[in-house]
């Protein structure tokens, strides 16, 4: 097998060398869509999936509490003296604040 020169090796590897450091510093920090920005989508992502779940949660308890204010007429009534201090014509309504 042949052997070549010393000097074409190392101009060779040092050639490729550059266009591969180049290629990857584009790559990784000069490019529009680099490691840093990947990085910030990434948990921008976890952000919003997690406030997401939030949400489904509330909405599925926002649901279930308009289905029973809904169906009893009672629990209507106990709602809106609780939350609008609502109250029957012969009545008095207290206040009652814990420290």
């Amino acid at each position: 097998m042949l052997k070549t020169p010393k000097w074409i090796r190392e101009q060779v590897f040092t050639k490729w060398g550059v266009v591969t450091l180049a290629f990857a510093v584009y790559i990784l920090v000069i490019n529009e869509h680099n490691v840093w920005q990947h990085l910030q989508n990434k948990s921008k992502l976890k952000q919003l999936t997690e406030q997401k779940d939030l949400l489904r949660e509330k909405i599925e308890a926002d649901k279930t509490k308009i289905e029973e204010l809904q169906t009893s007429q009672k629990n209507l009534e106990k709602f809106a003296r609780e939350q609008f201090l609502m109250h029957k014509q012969d009545e008095d309504v207290f206040v009652v604040v814990e420290k």
